[in-house]
């Protein structure tokens, strides 16, 4: 190598250890760029994950009126839909309804059936119940799963005017609460804190108005506020290390109290939101104290992703800028995860509803008489002008001085409160003209009320939570437990058989798991049964048998607000009192009347190879003559001094060596001398399976089927091992009653009509972009009447509208 040729190789040499270090260099920050995306995209995953696992359902009731009195009913429609896409959901074929006492004790309960998401059903009010204000909460079998905060609940007053009301309480020194939340959910020293609070009245719930001032602990004011809307709003401050913060609260009457706020962390995460003019929303996260390089940010809409970044801490802050057009419509939660995959910060952000559904109403006057004819037209229209179908329910009711308020629409709960932790009052606000444009009020509510659909260490943890509720896809499920009778052991793999005593025959089977839990799935089981559970006891007695609730035992936080009516709503006390008597005297026959339901009027075995109807043949009164005179299909046998059948396998033209599965009225027979004991005279039919029978995992060699003429057993006494009980089926749908007045005849009647709701109307089917009409009649009750109808479209867009008419003078009688 010559002197001119060294310097261009050492020049290569350090190039190319250059070329190393900037390759090493660039590696390292790769893998560790790499290293702390790796547990971020890993959150992504576990939370898609967890929602496919914990599918939600949402329920919401159009309850008919917010007051009742004892006596009258109750209407209500159902609808349910996807949590996420609040789309009409046709997964759970059964909604549990329950009324609540103030103590959360169930007074009414009902299972209402649901085709395509959507059902109706209804209670008579009793004269048992006290008056007070109520709670009607509505949940699937499948959402017992989740916490009874995702419950759909309403409160309802229930008035009972045969009961002399309590006095009402000496006004006493109302209880006041007043709660503070940072934003992000910490207050950090040192940092910007913007701090919401909501004041309420504990007893009625409602919001406080009142003036504030902040003070440190020296008693300087670093801060003044007041409420925006609702006892509701906000103030920013910085607070200092080491120092505690005091709340003065002064109410209207000049009375005062103090609350500390919160202790300010020396370490910890800030977060606050802010709207660009561009149109994005711009959330920094500010961190205090050396607590890592890196943060993570998921945005979701309803368990839908619409977001998702890292980004670096630059001077102990880290900035994330989202387009609001890559929302979805309504509550957003962003969560802000650090590097331990650990969420630090959280913040809800409320998007209104691109498109709505929207209701028109016009009644063809504003004036009516007494039992007169109204024509309701109902316009449903779309921004975009597409037509398609919307299914609504109407209520039309008299509005008194018990009655005022309107209760909450659909849309404020779905878009909404059904997604936001504790009560909000007045959600229709935030849906009206006014609260369309007060986004302060908004953005305070989405402040002060948290997220409520999961935990994040549900969502996070290794493996999924067990849910323990199945969806009912095809019916109303009817679970219980086997046991031994001797030490209450669960008794796994027990065949145990579930029939209801009728005309129409069923016959349902279960094998009991390891815990003795069985399940069974009761199609279209409508109406107050009798059920029989029972195992073959002729080869096993030691089983008892025990058959569970199915409504849920979990209770939400929220309760009824105190009841107490002033003595100046004595007249409309009474008023209703007699308007639920009147109604009860001159139409009572027709109120309680049920639509029969739609099933299948065939035994579960369809039609028979053989069948007898006794009363076409010579009648004997001994089984046995029956058996052996006219029903080729069996032989009977005695072996060991006890009868058996054997039922002729007529495809492979033999006999069943085994006794077949034998029913009366739907219950198995597992003793034949029982059967045969039995007064042929009380049987009006019989059927026979001539061939091997499947019924769920389970095989009978032939079937005889027995048929009394009430399908009541006709005093057959069962095995005193077997459980019989009463059981509410899926509720029968009452038909709404209101007279007509078509004739001069009919308008001309001495019967008195009372009624206080007009109209109810549960399935009201539209199509956007054409016009419908809906006529009923008023009664001879003069006054102001609300028509409410709310509802939404089979690809989920909800819709509500409310009008009035009054009903004044009355008609001149001919």
């Amino acid at each position: 190598m010559n002197s001119n040729q060294m310097p261009h190789q050492l020049f290569i040499l350090f190039r190319g250890c250059a070329r190393a270090v900037l390759c090493l260099a660039f590696c390292l920050a790769t893998a560790h760029a790499f290293a702390q995306q790796v547990p971020f995209a890993s959150i992504n995953k576990a939370f898609e994950q967890h929602r496919n696992h914990a599918l939600q359902e949402k329920l919401f009731l159009h309850i008919d009126r917010p007051v009742y009195v004892c006596g009258e009913t109750m209407w209500f429609k159902v609808y349910n839909v996807d949590g996420t896409r609040h789309q009409p959901l046709d997964m759970s074929k059964v909604a549990y309804v329950e009324v609540l006492d103030a103590q959360q004790k169930p007074v009414l309960q009902g299972k209402i059936g649901l085709k395509a998401g959507l059902g109706n059903g209804s209670f008579i009010l009793p004269a048992t119940l006290a008056s007070g204000n109520y709670t009607v909460r509505a949940y699937t079998n499948w959402m017992k799963n989740f916490s009874p905060d995702f419950y759909f609940e309403q409160p309802v007053t229930i008035i009972n005017t045969f009961q002399q009301l309590d006095a009402a309480a000496k006004p006493t020194a109302a209880a006041h609460a007043v709660r503070f939340f940072p934003e992000g959910g910490n207050l950090v020293a040192g940092v910007a804190n913007k701090v919401a609070f909501q004041a309420t009245e504990q007893s009625s719930g409602k919001g406080l108005a009142f003036t504030g001032i902040l003070q440190d602990q020296q008693g300087d004011t670093v801060a003044e506020f007041s409420p925006h809307k609702f006892g509701i709003g906000h103030f920013t401050f910085t607070p200092a290390t080491g120092s505690r913060y005091t709340a003065v609260i002064t109410l209207p009457d000049s009375s005062s109290f103090k609350q500390k706020l919160p202790v300010a962390q020396e370490r910890g995460y800030a977060l606050q939101l802010q709207e660009t003019p561009t149109g994005q929303l711009k959330l920094t996260v500010w961190q205090q104290g050396e607590l890592g390089e890196q943060l993570y940010l998921l945005a979701h809409t309803r368990q839908a992703v619409a977001f998702s970044a890292a980004a670096a801490l630059n001077q102990g802050a880290a900035v994330f800028l989202v387009d609001k057009a890559a929302l979805a419509d309504g509550i957003t939660h962003f969560t802000v995860f650090n590097e331990s995959r650990q969420p630090v910060c959280e913040r809800l952000y409320f998007k209104s509803p691109a498109q709505s559904l929207q209701l028109n109403l016009a009644t063809n006057k504003p004036h009516y008489g007494i039992r007169e004819k109204v024509t309701l037209d109902l316009q449903a229209q779309l921004p975009t002008s597409q037509q398609v179908p919307a299914n609504l329910s109407l209520a039309v009711y008299r509005l008194d001085s018990l009655q005022k308020s309107i209760p909450e629409s659909i849309e404020s709960y779905l878009w909404l409160t059904s997604d936001l932790r504790g009560t909000v009052e007045n959600p229709g606000y935030y849906f009206s003209e006014a609260g369309a444009t007060d986004q302060e009020a908004m953005d305070n509510l989405m402040l002060t009320h948290g997220w409520s659909r999961f935990a994040w260490q549900d969502v996070l943890a290794e493996e999924p939570a067990r849910l323990q509720f199945l969806p009912e896809y095809n019916g109303h499920r009817i679970n219980g437990r086997v046991t031994l009778s001797t030490t209450g052991a669960p008794a796994p793999r027990v065949v145990t058989y579930l029939a209801s005593p009728g005309k129409r025959v069923r016959l349902y089977n279960a094998t009991s798991d390891a815990e003795g839990l069985i399940s069974f799935e009761m199609k279209d089981f409508f109406g107050d049964r009798d059920i029989v559970v029972q195992s073959d006891f002729t080869k096993d007695s030691t089983y008892h048998f025990e058959i569970f609730s199915p409504f849920s035992d979990m209770y939400g936080a929220a309760k009824p607000t105190s009841f107490n009516i002033s003595e100046g709503l004595a007249q409309a006390l009474t008023l209703r009192h007699v308007q639920a008597q009147v109604r009860q005297a001159y139409f009572g026959k027709y109120i309680n009347r049920t639509v029969p339901p739609a099933v299948d009027s065939l035994s579960f075995y369809g039609q028979p190879d053989e069948q007898y109807l006794l009363d076409d043949y010579k009648r004997f009164k001994v089984m046995e003559e029956v058996m052996r005179e006219y029903v080729p299909g069996v032989q009977v046998r005695r072996s060991g001094g006890k009868f058996r059948f054997m039922v002729f396998n007529r495809p492979y033209k033999g006999i069943f060596q085994n006794n077949p599965m034998v029913l009366l009225d739907g219950v198995p027979v597992f003793d034949i001398d029982k059967i045969m004991a039995f007064d042929p005279l009380k049987v009006r039919q019989l059927d026979v399976i001539t061939s091997r029978f499947f019924n769920g995992p389970m095989v009978y060699e032939g079937l005889v089927s027995y048929t009394t003429y009430k399908g009541d057993l006709a005093g057959f006494e069962l095995n005193p091992k077997a459980l019989l009980q009463a059981y509410e089926g899926v509720q029968l749908q009452r038909e709404f009653y209101a007279p007509a007045y078509d004739t001069p005849e009919q308008r001309q009647s001495r019967l008195a009509d009372l009624r206080n709701l007009l109209h109810w109307q549960p399935n009201l089917m539209v199509e956007t972009g054409k016009g419908g009409q809906v006529d009923f009649y008023t009664s001879d009750q003069q006054g102001e009447y609300l028509v409410v109808v709310q509802g939404m479209t089979e690809s989920g867009l909800p819709g509500s509208q409310v009008t009035t008419f009054r009903v004044e003078e009355p008609l001149t009688r001919k």
